[in-house]
């Protein structure tokens, strides 16, 4: 791979990567330690001595996705050191939030020659586990030449990237970086047969499944959920649709479709849990805008009550991190954000572990998988736009026994798909023991769940 090329690139675009950076709020807090310029992890982080597992998660959902991994690697030996590394700061919240006394949190250097040399022997990992196809070039370099062991873990490509990774020139660099990793654990056969066709040995390829349905429900004390029930004022048998990690564009077809639903159900009542919860007041303003006042979470949690006497707004904002997982068991059916607008979709496994019936739009590339089978076993309906999403919620909550088998069937799912962790963590084993690349490569990889598949 002509990496002298990328770094050439990178360096003429250096600028404009910290112009953006900096100018998002949600980047601004870690740009010292992702340069370099702080050391990854405070003094006491990675003591006592033992080895170090770095554990790369971008953002919330990657958190979220491999927390019980991280969990289960620390239990099978306290005396590991695990650091897990994020890119925003909704991913370190995260990271203190699920991890706390399991692991130590680190922002992601950026991918510099430089940065990232100085990252690793600040750190010194033993084996490096990454999340989701997060391929960065410098960093898998000099991870090579340490003989670092790397490991992806519930690995997707999705139908945009591949086809982008299809070009000649692109092609040829994506296949030096897959031949860098040590091993890829795939979500899907789809996933893993593009992993090969773009360049990964098929020796070093493993479908085991989605790790996310291993998840654990939310577990919250009742002390935990009573300020959630007093947010929500729900009056018994009243309707809830709750609506997660939304965007904008997706907001606005929510309030329509459920405003109109309300001269049929006026009792219905609405949770927005904006994906980005800084667009807080941007909501508030569009919800102005239809004349409707909303109800902030956030405001509660500060100990300010702005309902209005007993007029609560039927419109309510969830503007607090970690509490989303919570808030689905008092729905009575979910939307899914990212999905009407072209994202490519958030977690649909959260709402579906709580029995509730789900719906999304179109944009599903980065669950498609999850998509179909929630669709397949009619856990969960696809809608093409707001007005087809607002004909669901009203045909839902006409029915309750069709709305409660859907919640049963995307329950079931969720059980009858779990495994990816164990089977993970089977794989990972090996590995695990700090071996250098040199000492494994002459093995084959570890033998697990496999696939057949044929190189382009």
């Amino acid at each position: 791979m002509a990496l002298w090329l990328y770094n050439l690139a990178l360096i003429l675009a250096s600028p404009l990567i910290l112009a953006v950076l900096l100018g998002k709020a949600r980047c601004r807090p870690g740009l010292p330690y992702r340069l370099g310029l702080r050391p990854p992890v405070g003094p006491t982080a990675l003591s006592p001595d033992g080895p170090v597992i770095w554990v790369h998660a971008v953002s919330l959902g990657e958190v979220v996705a491999v927390a019980p991994l991280v969990k289960a690697l620390r239990a099978r030996d306290p005396k590991r050191r695990i650091v897990v590394s994020t890119v925003t700061e909704t991913g370190r919240e995260a990271v203190l939030e699920r991890l706390a006394g399991v692991a130590a949190h680190c922002y992601a250097p950026l991918d510099f020659p430089w940065v990232v040399r100085t990252f690793i022997r600040r750190l010194r990992p033993t084996l490096y586990v990454f999340v989701e196809t997060e391929l960065w070039p410098n960093l898998l370099s000099a991870l090579e030449q340490e003989r670092v062991p790397t490991v992806l873990v519930n690995g997707r490509i999705s139908s945009r990237s591949f086809a982008r990774q299809q070009w000649p020139g692109v092609r040829r660099v994506y296949r030096g970086l897959l031949e860098r990793i040590s091993l890829c654990l795939m979500q899907s056969d789809r996933d893993a047969e593009r992993a090969v066709v773009l360049g990964a040995p098929p020796e070093r390829v493993r479908r085991v499944g989605n790790i996310k349905f291993d998840q654990p429900l939310p577990a919250a004390a009742p002390a935990q959920l009573e300020p959630i029930r007093r947010w929500i004022a729900l009056a018994p048998d009243a309707p809830l649709v709750v609506a997660g990690s939304t965007h904008p564009g997706e907001e606005e077809a929510l309030v329509h479709a459920c405003a109109t639903l309300r001269t049929r159900v006026p009792d219905l009542r609405l949770i927005i849990a904006p994906r980005h919860i800084e667009r807080a007041k941007d909501l508030e303003v569009m919800l102005a805008g239809y004349g409707l006042r909303a109800l902030r979470r956030s405001r509660l949690a500060d100990g300010l009550d702005d309902r209005n006497g007993d007029a609560a707004p039927w419109v309510l904002l969830l503007d607090t991190r970690g509490e989303l997982g919570a808030v689905y068991q008092f729905a009575t059916l979910a939307f899914v954000g990212g999905t009407l607008v072209p994202v490519g979709g958030h977690n649909l496994l959260e709402p579906a572990a709580w029995g509730k019936p789900v719906l999304f739009g179109p944009h599903t590339d980065h669950c498609q998988d999850i998509a179909r089978l929630l669709e397949g076993v009619g856990g969960g309906i696809r809608v093409p736009d707001g007005d087809a999403l607002g004909q669901q919620i009203g045909r839902w909550l006409g029915d309750e026994e069709r709305r409660m088998k859907a919640g049963r069937q995307a329950e079931q799912a969720v059980r009858d798909n779990q495994g990816a962790l164990r089977d993970c963590l089977a794989l990972i084993e090996p590995y695990l023991a700090g071996e250098r690349i040199e000492d494994q490569r002459p093995r084959s990889a570890p033998q697990g769940p496999s696939i057949s598949v044929e190189r382009a």
